[in-house]
């Protein structure tokens, strides 16, 4: 059985107003990426943790309460 995907367009503009500079990295937030992917943020976390090898090892950093 084949898979099917969905094609999604998102405007540059879009992506970019979501994109943060901290600590002079970029950094995009859980709930903004699963907003653009239209799914929930534990959904979207959920997926990482489990293909978490075909990510980049600083893709997922968590920043701790009193860092907020």
């Amino acid at each position: 059985m084949a898979k099917t995907s969905k094609t999604i367009t998102i405007r540059d503009e879009l992506v970019m107003n979501k994109i943060y500079l901290i600590r002079s990295q970029k950094v995009m937030l859980d709930n903004d990426l699963a907003e653009l992917y239209n799914v929930e943020t534990k959904r979207l976390k959920e997926v990482v943790r489990r293909n978490i090898e075909r990510f980049p090892g600083d893709f997922m950093p968590a920043c701790r309460q009193r860092q907020v």
